[in-house]
């Protein structure tokens, strides 16, 4: 009896404990404050990131099979301008140029999916596994280590084994989970010995919600209330399987981790002092990082999740939630599956609640009774979505910290985009975004938040996704009308590379300084690449003159586009010109 009433008092003493550490996070102090000059801790690794399909092109070479967004991508309407990533940065021709740039940068690690359909064509491995992709990652990850680059691994940036889409509904169906296990396994295999930083899924959101719920991703199925639920169970089941693979099998030999990489874009509320609004910021964060973190740090998913997905679901007449269940067995299972989290944050929104019917059905996004809000003195740069909201990205590493007990963390993506069609190396707006969110995220280490790496995102402009090529996120332009896709460094490259340097950000002086330094640089660099890009046009007008079968669209891409944007700064000059002579 006396041990019953013991084991009862510890179990409810676990209970508040998990309560109150959820609760510790402070919604009503948001303190911006001002720049922090200091250094990061002694051993923090610095890095840049992509992933394969992004960046690799080679999209059927050496018996590399389809993967799901080598067919979406070839259907017409997909992805802007009908992009494709078919030959995109051609990064599987360019490993000792793409290191190159790596040292130039004196990254401590770099970041690189390995392309499941590139080893195992079909998805399957008892079908074939393509000895052409083993060799191809073997060189890559050779190479990183013979410059004493560190390679953190991603198993999964979307590029599902078209064969697993087709034959079986790809992560709607639970077999996907023993074919992902397969697939890690034989990456531990094969490069284990060499690579001790592993991450499973790269931002499973997208993964199920993009993938599976709007179709504005591949496979491209819209399946409205259920399919990004399905498709995330699945995936966190996955994770939780590779993991206990690595930890049975492969730790003890291998002396590894691994970890999954989430999207956790920050929500804060509207109105800090008003209760609604609070509760509105937590379920943005909890229906999108606590999605997938809560699982694997507690065991389940958050418990606003199951009550709103609980409820709309009943409202529409449903015997269950649209929202899945996972028995005691899998929550034990899934627990603690995470020896570091991985975290992608690129922007923030303000969050108000906003009650949505259910006449319509259920869906991911009505799910949550949010409305997302902006301020129009953000700046927007490049991506539609992407405004800059420095003092976000230290907020949500709090939020972390408190709500799941202080893991290690490796900022695995965080960046900024240009929409630019015409050339511009001077990119003074990803200096500066750069230098306050590494301010902010230095803030919340210093807050006691455990950081031990960042990953800026991207090494490369490269294919982004759906939006194709009109988006750019590279340290490095890639002239991708130029067959040799050359790279050519932008001023955010000199300026990151200060902050390695420095491990930080020693004095107001010298940060100063670096900005200036690398806007003068970029201005050579730009005219280089106008030369290049006149004779690679001229080039290419040559071609088209003997070859007149050449499409009409690859002559608008490459010739009208830059001619265009030349005719815009000319008749730009000559308005300011008419500008200042009429206020003389």
């Amino acid at each position: 009896m006396l041990l019953r009433c013991v084991t009862r008092t510890c179990h409810v003493l676990v209970l508040v404990l998990c309560l109150s550490a959820a609760e510790d996070f402070d919604w009503t102090k948001n303190n911006h404050g001002s720049f922090y000059y200091g250094t990061f801790p002694t051993g923090f690794s610095w890095g840049a990131g992509s992933s394969a399909y992004q960046t690799e092109g080679a999209w059927d070479q050496d018996g590399k099979g389809l993967s799901i967004w080598d067919v979406f991508s070839h259907k017409k309407g997909k992805v802007f301008f009908n992009d494709t990533g078919d030959s995109s940065c051609e990064s599987y021709y360019k490993v000792k140029e793409d290191i190159s740039l790596i040292k130039e940068l004196k990254l401590n690690h770099y970041r690189f999916s390995i392309s499941w359909p590139r080893i195992i064509p079909t998805g399957i491995k008892s079908d074939h596994v393509n000895e052409k992709g083993i060799e191809y990652y073997d060189s890559l990850i050779d190479s990183l280590l013979e410059n004493d680059i560190t390679p953190i691994v991603t198993l999964y940036h979307w590029d599902l084994p078209q064969l697993l889409q087709d034959k079986y509904g790809g992560w709607q169906n639970v077999s996907m989970i023993n074919y992902f296990n397969e697939f890690a396994n034989l990456c531990f295999e094969r490069f284990g010995n060499r690579v001790k930083y592993w991450i499973t899924f790269n931002n499973p959101w997208a993964v199920a919600v993009e993938g599976y719920e709007t179709g504005e991703h591949a496979p491209g199925l819209k399946l409205r209330g259920t399919g990004a639920y399905r498709a995330a169970h699945h995936i966190i089941k996955a994770h939780a399987k590779v993991w206990h693979t690595y930890d049975t099998h492969w730790r003890s030999k291998q002396n590894g981790m691994v970890g999954i990489s989430l999207a956790g874009d920050w929500g804060e509320p509207v109105d800090i002092t008003n209760q609604k609004d609070i509760e509105a910021a937590e379920r943005y964060v909890q229906f999108y990082m606590g999605w997938f973190a809560t699982p694997i740090f507690h065991g389940d998913y958050p418990q606003v999740m199951k009550e709103f997905v609980g409820r709309k679901s009943a409202q529409q007449g449903l015997g269950t939630s649209r929202l899945p269940t996972f028995s005691s067995q899998e929550r034990s299972y899934i627990k603690g599956t995470c020896d570091f989290l991985g975290i992608g944050h690129f922007t923030t929104r303000y969050i108000t609640q906003k009650s949505y019917p259910t006449g319509r059905g259920g869906a991911y996004f009505t799910d949550r009774d949010v409305a997302e809000l902006v301020d129009p003195r953000w700046p927007d740069p490049g991506s539609e979505w992407l405004y800059a909201v420095p003092w976000g990205f230290r907020r949500l590493l709090n939020f972390v910290k408190t709500q799941y007990g202080n893991p290690d963390i490796y900022i695995t993506e965080n960046g900024v985009s240009e929409k630019m069609m015409c050339t511009e190396l001077c990119d003074d707006w990803r200096i500066q975004y750069f230098k306050e969110y590494i301010n902010e995220m230095l803030k919340a280490i210093k807050d006691g938040v455990n950081v031990k790496g960042y990953t800026a995102w991207s090494l490369l402009d490269k294919f982004e996704w759906d939006e194709g090529y009109s988006e750019r996120f590279g340290l490095y332009y890639v002239d991708f009308r130029n067959h040799k896709k050359p790279r050519y460094p932008k001023a955010s490259v000199q300026f990151y590379k200060r902050i390695i340097s420095a491990n930080g950000f020693p004095s107001q002086r010298e940060v100063e300084s670096w900005k200036r330094k690398a806007t003068e640089t970029c201005s050579s660099s730009n005219q280089l690449l106008a030369a290049e890009q006149q004779r690679s046009t001229a080039a290419n007008i040559l071609r088209l003159i003997h070859d007149p079968l050449t499409s009409h669209m690859e002559m608008v891409t490459e010739i009208v586009v830059p001619t265009v944007c030349t005719l815009c700064i000319l008749l730009s000059a000559v308005f300011l010109m008419f500008l200042l002579r009429r206020r003389k």
